[in-house]
């Protein structure tokens, strides 16, 4: 941020909105957001947009609101097509085959081919703002003084936490994360490497007591991108120590056969290793005051709801949405978003349980794996999001001045 002294012109003071996150949930509200007449920012605390990561999916409403923002066709064509997968044993051994329905969704893409695709449909209009973060928050009856790391304090309307898991906003304005963070019992390591086994739209799964792997293919059998999984309940790791959750992971499957050692090579030289624990958040209410919150940051449904990209879409058009109909009132707005989006999200909450429950099957039979597929699409019937057509009035001219 290059401005010394506090932001406080009346355009500042009457429609801006902090946006805490560059990811999918933040750069999907600043469109919609820049469509119904307010002026977001986006602060990110990475230098640069976010790529690498694991393959997202869409289903239902989020195809929907992909498709009223322009999107889908591009999207579509950054689809992974991704066929069944074969499911192999310690000396890799074939012995079932997943079935796509059951983990692609209706359409899926690469997080990153996505991230950077929200980016770049916003970036002409929606101030970004790199390698920076919230540091205090202080709301007072005219709006939010925002301290950050690295910038000078500015004054905004309205802020929203789309910070995911871990969300720094939300820790500012409702409290500590062990208070809404529930672990699914599930940790997983994400990364990408060279598609070295020569797989064709498919990929192999690898499964022991408390343990999985999986290695899938990428960008048109470019690339491969590979995970590894471990069930435990919480683990003391340093989120920001890299060098000891690779070791950690090292640990646990040092002992695991088929292309496990060599997975645990390509790994180590990773430049975009990512690792986390598969968790939920639950919250009574996901707004306080004039801070709101989006996405991961409010209700992370767990990466076995196969849902958090949805509802993240979903939940940015409805926010702005709601924001636009009650012309700016964010106490009326922020209720009727809630409203929309709370069946949808307890529902797929329960989704992600139930999947953190029946993860680590024990070398699952055909038969069980043909029963999941059978039942795939009674799963995707989920409580609808009605998505209103919120009327936009025609974009503002972008305000002046930058961070």
């Amino acid at each position: 941020m290059t401005e010394t002294t506090e932001t406080t012109t009346a355009a500042a003071a009457a429609r801006t909105v902090l946006i805490s996150g560059a990811s999918v949930a933040g750069p999907a509200l600043a469109y919609w957001l820049r469509r119904h007449g307010f002026v977001p920012t986006v602060v990110e605390r990475a230098e640069t947009v976010r790529e690498g990561g694991y393959a997202v999916d869409f289903r239902g409403e989020a195809l929907d609101v992909l498709d009223r923002m322009g999107l889908l066709e591009r999207i579509r064509e950054l689809d992974t097509e991704m066929g069944d997968a074969a499911m192999v044993d310690a000396e890799g051994r074939q012995y079932a085959t997943l079935p796509a329905v059951v983990f692609a969704g209706d359409l899926e893409v690469l997080k990153g081919d996505l991230t950077k695709m929200l980016y770049e449909a916003t970036r002409d209009d929606v101030e970004y703002v790199f390698g920076d973060s919230i540091a205090t928050l202080e709301e007072d009856e005219h709006g939010v003084r925002v301290t950050f790391e690295r910038g000078a304090p500015r004054r905004f309307d309205l802020v929203v936490g789309a910070d995911g898991l871990h969300s720094r906003t939300r820790a500012l304005a409702f409290g500590p994360e062990q208070q809404f963070v529930r672990h699914l019992g599930i940790y997983t390591a994400v990364f990408s490497l060279d598609n070295y086994l020569g797989l064709k739209n498919t990929g192999r799964l690898y499964a022991a007591p408390g343990r999985a792997a999986n290695i899938f293919t990428a960008r048109a059998d470019a690339e491969a991108r590979a995970a590894f999984h471990f069930a435990a309940e919480d683990v003391e790791y340093d989120r920001h120590d890299l060098a000891g959750q690779r070791r950690l992971i090292a640990e646990r499957f040092s002992e695991d056969g088929w292309e496990i050692p060599r997975l645990l090579h390509e790994m180590a030289q990773a430049t975009d290793f990512f690792f986390d624990a598969n968790a939920q958040v639950e919250m009574d209410t996901w707004s306080r005051g004039r801070v709101v919150l989006l996405g991961d940051a409010g209700y992370c449904a767990g990466p076995t709801s196969g849902r958090g990209t949805s509802q993240a879409l979903i939940g940015a058009y409805v926010l702005a949405g709601e924001l636009a109909a009650s012309d700016g009132d964010h106490s009326t707005a922020f209720a009727a978003y809630e409203r929309e989006m709370r069946g949808y999200v307890t529902e797929h909450q329960a989704l992600g349980r139930e999947g953190a429950e029946r993860f680590f099957m024990p070398a699952p039979t055909q038969e069980i794996l043909d029963m999941l597929a059978a039942q795939a699409p009674e799963n995707t019937r989920t409580t609808p999001v009605l998505l209103r057509d919120y009327a936009a009035p025609p974009q503002p001219t972008p305000a002046e001045g930058t961070l």
